[in-house]
């Protein structure tokens, strides 16, 4: 099978597409036929060799955990779900064209593969952030770089649980946020006093880690009130990085309600195919987007 590997830290260059054995379903585990493959931040900073506790890696390491596909193998003891099934969810080395899943669930009805595959880590980041930084019905919450996969659903699913939400993005993404449910601003000069005008913050998020811990500080007066999954430098201002997920299982069930009552909708705003991997990677680091990149296979 064709599988995107890396056989050392660096940047897109040292993505190679190889031809690898195919993983087989173990116990507790499935197998699936990979559609579509999300392209996350946490793909990129592993591959840089940023230091990630939750991450441990050995080269030469596939990439990717994320994927919708066909179930085409279903491991010792798992119940409940057959070859054949359309199923999304996290596993390992999922830019390839078989992985193996450790989490996942039935795909809603008229969902695509392509939109399957961006919801799985970037809902259960998002529920894990709106659970670890205390933001109540009633609140608001700053979200610092709200139009990615991550800030998408942190918007809908906070708008879902009665928070209003104000949300920083450049400035082609201000009717996209709106969309959402969020008061939108932009980030640069003056974002600080534009945020103020929006109204109280009693919590913000940083999704982007361009260099705003000191200001979401200043906003909540509590770095209590504060969490990152963007910036490593975070702590040294009492911030908390959030990097070790959570229950997936849960996330994706989470997912499947909400998308079924029409509450979470995360659109893909480009697809690339397997070879493409080293600019879907780029062209993640270098933000801007508007919900998901996915990797077609």
């Amino acid at each position: 099978m064709r599988k995107v590997s890396f056989a050392e830290f660096g940047g897109p260059d040292v993505l190679r597409l190889i031809d690898a054995e195919e993983p087989h379903a173990g116990p507790g585990r499935i197998r699936i036929a990979v559609r579509a493959a999300g392209v996350n931040p946490v793909d990129w900073r592993i591959r840089e060799g940023q230091v990630l506790g939750a991450h441990p890696i050995e080269l030469p390491s596939g990439v990717g955990q994320d994927a919708a596909g066909v179930v085409d193998e279903v491991g010792e003891g798992v119940e409940g779900v057959e070859v054949g099934d359309r199923v999304f969810g996290e596993g390992v080395d999922t830019y390839a064209e078989f992985a193996v899943l450790t989490a996942w669930a039935r795909m809603p009805e008229g969902l695509t593969f392509e939109e399957a595959a961006g919801y799985p880590s970037v809902v259960e980041t998002a529920l894990r952030l709106i659970r670890e930084v205390g933001v109540r019905p009633g609140q608001t919450l700053l979200v610092s770089g709200a139009s990615g996969g991550v800030g998408s659903a942190v918007s809908q699913i906070a708008r879902d649980r009665d928070i209003k939400v104000i949300g920083t993005a450049g400035a082609a993404n201000q009717d996209y946020l709106r969309g959402l449910g969020a008061h939108a601003t932009t980030y640069g000069e003056g974002w600080v006093e534009r945020v103020r005008e929006l109204g109280r913050v009693d919590a913000a998020l940083d999704l982007a880690g361009s260099g705003v811990i000191r200001e979401l500080v200043e906003l909540t007066g509590d770095p209590q009130k504060v969490i990152s999954i963007a910036d490593l430098g975070a702590p040294e201002f009492g911030v908390r990085f959030s990097g070790a997920a959570g229950s997936v299982p849960e996330a994706l069930a989470e997912a499947v309600a909400l998308i079924s009552r029409g509450k979470l909708h995360i659109p893909v705003e480009k697809s690339y195919a397997l070879a493409e991997a080293a600019t879907a990677h780029a062209d993640s680091r270098a933000g801007h987007a508007r919900g998901r990149r996915v990797l077609v296979v």
